[in-house]
C-alpha cells in the first residue's frame, strides 16, 4: 500500500517546485518590465542624473566660464556638480554638432566658388550613378536640341549648392545664438552657484529651460524656408519640439532634490531631441559621402579587381592549372637571385676586398724600424765619403745636409771626365749614395701614406655603411610621413602649426566683429559672432592642448583662451591677448622662428 504512494509525494515536490520557479521567474520580469520604459512612461526620470551623464566618456571642451578663485567659496554641492556635468554637456554637444555644420558648410562654400567646369562635374560625375545618368541624358538633349544645357546644369547646381548653405548658415546662426546664450547665463550665474546653490539653481535651470525655447523658436522657421522644387530629397521630420518645466514652484526660491532631479533630466531630453533633430537635418544637406564623391574610381577599381579576380581563378589551382604555382616560384627564385647577386654577394665582397686591402697594406708597406735602418746607413755612406773627400775626421753627429753636400760637389766634379771617373775615380760611388737618398725618400713618403691610410680606416667603414644608412633612413621618413600625414590643426607638422595660426587670426576677427555689431546695437547678429567666436576657442583649445602639455605653457595657454571667452573682458585686452598667443606660446609661432 505504501509503495504506490510514493510517485504521488515525488508529483507533488516537483510540482511544488515548479510552482516556485515560476513565482520567482514572474517576480523578476515583473521587476525587469517595470525598469524597461514603455511607450508613455519617462524612462528619463527613471534613470539616476550621474549614472547617464557619466555613463559615457566625456570629451574636452572650452571650459565653463566659473570664477577661478572658486576655492574660497564653500564646497560644491552635489545638485551644483550635477548641473556644472548638465552645462558641460550642453556645450560638448553644441561645439560637436556646430563642428559637423562647419565641416559640410566648408565643402558646399568651396564647391560654390568654383567655376562652371567644376559645377558640372560635381552635378554630374561627384553624386552618384543616378545623378550621372540624369545629367548625361541631360546633356544629350541639350546638344540635340541645340540648347544651353550646360548653363542649365550650371543654374541647376547653383540652386542645389545655394540652398544646402542657406539652411546650415540658419542652422549655425542658431546654434551659435543658443550658446552664446547659455554661456553668458553661466558667467552671470557662477559666481552665485558656488556661493549660494540652493538659491541659484532653479533660476539657472529655468533661465536654461527658456533658451531651450528661443532655440525652437529660431529653429522651426527651417521648415518654411524649404521650397516647392528643393533638391532636398524626402520631406523634413517633425518640427523640434522642447519640453517644458513645470508650472509648479517655478519661482520658489529652493528646489527638493527631486525637482532639481527632474529639471536636469528634462535638459538632457531636450539636448536629445536637439541632436536627433539636427542630425536628421544636416543628413538631408550634409556634402556627399567619400563613395559618392569616387564611385566612379571605386567602380573601376572593383571592374578591375573582378576581371583580375576571375583571371587569377582561371590559372589557379581551382580551374586544374598551375600557372600560379609555377609564377610563385619562379617570383621567389627571381627574387633571392637578385639579392644574392644585386644586394648579398656586392656587399660580401666590399668587405672582403676592404679587409684584404688592410690586412696586404700592413703586411708590404714600410714601418718606422725599415725607414730608421735605411736613414742610418745613408749617414754612415755620407760620412765615409766625406772623410775619405776632405781627408779629416767628421763627428757622428755631423748633420747630413752637409755632408750631402759635399757629395753633390764631387758628384758634379767627376761628371767633367764620366768615362774615366767612372772606372778610376768616386762617380760610382757618389752615384750609389743618391741612389740610397732616394730609397730614404720613397720610404719616408710610404711612412706618411701609410698613417694616412691607418687614421682612414673608419672612414672606409662609414663609407660602406652609406647606402644601408640611406636606405634606412628614407624608410623611417616615408614610414614617419604615412603616420603622421594628419594636417589638421592637432597634428605635429608645418601645415598643422599654420592652422592653429588660422584659428588665432579667426578668434581675433570674430572678437573685432563682435564689438563692431555691439557698437551698431545689432544684438541678435553680435550674439551669434560671439557663439562662433566660443566655437573658434573651442577648436583652439582642441588644437594646442597636447603641444602645451608637453612643453610646460598649458597653464597659461589654457587662461587665456578662457580669457577670450569671458563676455565681461574688454576688447583691447582681448586682442593684447591674441597678440600674446602668437608671438609667446612655442606651438603657435611660426616655423621659421622656431628655427
Amino acid at each position: 500500500m505504501e509503495v504506490p504512494a510514493a510517485p504521488a509525494t515525488d508529483g507533488n515536490e516537483n510540482k511544488g517546485l515548479k510552482t516556485l520557479i515560476s513565482l520567482y521567474s514572474n517576480f523578476l520580469w515583473n521587476r525587469v518590465v517595470g525598469f524597461v520604459p514603455s511607450s508613455d512612461s519617462n524612462f528619463l526620470g527613471k534613470i539616476p542624473i550621474y549614472f547617464r551623464s557619466r555613463s559615457r566618456k566625456r570629451q574636452a571642451c572650452l571650459p565653463l566660464p566659473l570664477p577661478s578663485n572658486s576655492l574660497q567659496y564653500s564646497p560644491v554641492t552635489t545638485e551644483a556638480s550635477r548641473v556644472c556635468d548638465v552645462l558641460h554637456d550642453i556645450l560638448e554637444h553644441i561645439f560637436s554638432n556646430l563642428h559637423n555644420i562647419q565641416k559640410n558648410m566648408q565643402f558646399w562654400q568651396s564647391r560654390a566658388e568654383g567655376s562652371n567646369a567644376q559645377k558640372v562635374k560635381f552635378m554630374v560625375l561627384e553624386r552618384g550613378p543616378q545623378a550621372f545618368i540624369e545629367g548625361t541624358i541631360q546633356l544629350i538633349h541639350g546638344c540635340v536640341a541645340e540648347g544651353s544645357s550646360i548653363k542649365n546644369i550650371c543654374l541647376s547646381a547653383s540652386a542645389h549648392i545655394s540652398e544646402r548653405i542657406a539652411i546650415l548658415t540658419n542652422l549655425r546662426c542658431s546654434l551659435a545664438t543658443f550658446l552664446a546664450e547659455v554661456y553668458m547665463e553661466i558667467d552671470r550665474f557662477g559666481e552665485e552657484l558656488l556661493r549660494d546653490p540652493e538659491n541659484s539653481l532653479p533660476s539657472l535651470l529655468i533661465r536654461i529651460n527658456g533658451l531651450f525655447f528661443k532655440l525652437e523658436a529660431s529653429v522651426g522657421h527651417l521648415h518654411a524656408m524649404r521650397q516647392c522644387d528643393s533638391s532636398v530629397e524626402g520631406s523634413y521630420s517633425v518640427p523640434l519640439l522642447f519640453e517644458k518645466l513645470p508650472e509648479i514652484n517655478q519661482e520658489g526660491s529652493q528646489w527638493t532634490d527631486c525637482e532639481i532631479r527632474d529639471a536636469i533630466n528634462l535638459v538632457y531630453q531636450n539636448l536629445e531631441k536637439l541632436d536627433l533633430y539636427l542630425s536628421y537635418i544636416v543628413a538631408k544637406h550634409r556634402k556627399p559621402r567619400k563613395v559618392t564623391q569616387y564611385w566612379i574610381r571605386y567602380t573601376c577599381g572593383v571592374v578591375g579587381l573582378s576581371v583580375c579576380s576571375m583571371w587569377l581563378i582561371g590559372h589557379s589551382r581551382l580551374m586544374g592549372s598551375p600557372d600560379i604555382d609555377n609564377w610563385l616560384r619562379e617570383a621567389r627564385d627571381s627574387t633571392i637571385s637578385f639579392f644574392s647577386d644585386h644586394v648579398e654577394q656586392p656587399l660580401l665582397s666590399i668587405r672582403d676586398e676592404l679587409f684584404e686591402t688592410f690586412r696586404k697594406r700592413h703586411r708590404g708597406m714600410m714601418d718606422l724600424e725599415e725607414v730608421q735602418l735605411t736613414s742610418n746607413s745613408l749617414h754612415r755612406m755620407l760620412l765615409a765619403f766625406s772623410e775619405q773627400t776632405k781627408g779629416q775626421k767628421f763627428p757622428e753627429n755631423a748633420p747630413d745636409q752637409e755632408m750631402l753636400e759635399i757629395v753633390m760637389a764631387r758628384y758634379e766634379k767627376e761628371l767633367t771626365h764620366p768615362i774615366t771617373n767612372l772606372l778610376n775615380g768616386e762617380l760610382a760611388r757618389a752615384m750609389l749614395i743618391q741612389v740610397q737618398k732616394l730609397k730614404l725618400d720613397i720610404e719616408t713618403a710610404m711612412l706618411e701614406l701609410n698613417q694616412i691610410l691607418r687614421a682612414n680606416e673608419i672612414n672606409f667603414a662609414i663609407l660602406a655603411a652609406l647606402p644601408a644608412f640611406f636606405l634606412s633612413l628614407a624608410l623611417i621618413m616615408l614610414m614617419r610621413a604615412w603616420f603622421k600625414q594628419d594636417t589638421r590643426a592637432e597634428g605635429r607638422g608645418r601645415i598643422a602649426r599654420l592652422q592653429r595660426r588660422l584659428l588665432v587670426v579667426e578668434v581675433e576677427k570674430k572678437i573685432m566683429q563682435y564689438r563692431t555689431f555691439v557698437d551698431k546695437g545689432m544684438e541678435k547678429d553680435a550674439q551669434c559672432v560671439y557663439g562662433l567666436l566660443l566655437y573658434s576657442l573651442d577648436r583652439l583649445y582642441h588644437a594646442v592642448e597636447r603641444h602645451a602639455r608637453a612643453t610646460g605653457e598649458w597653464q597659461w595657454l589654457s587662461q587665456d583662451i578662457i580669457d577670450l571667452g569671458k563676455p565681461s573682458l574688454q576688447t583691447e585686452y582681448k586682442l593684447r591677448v591674441t597678440a600674446r598667443l602668437e608671438r609667446a606660446y612655442d606651438c603657435l609661432l611660426p616655423s621659421l622662428k622656431r628655427q
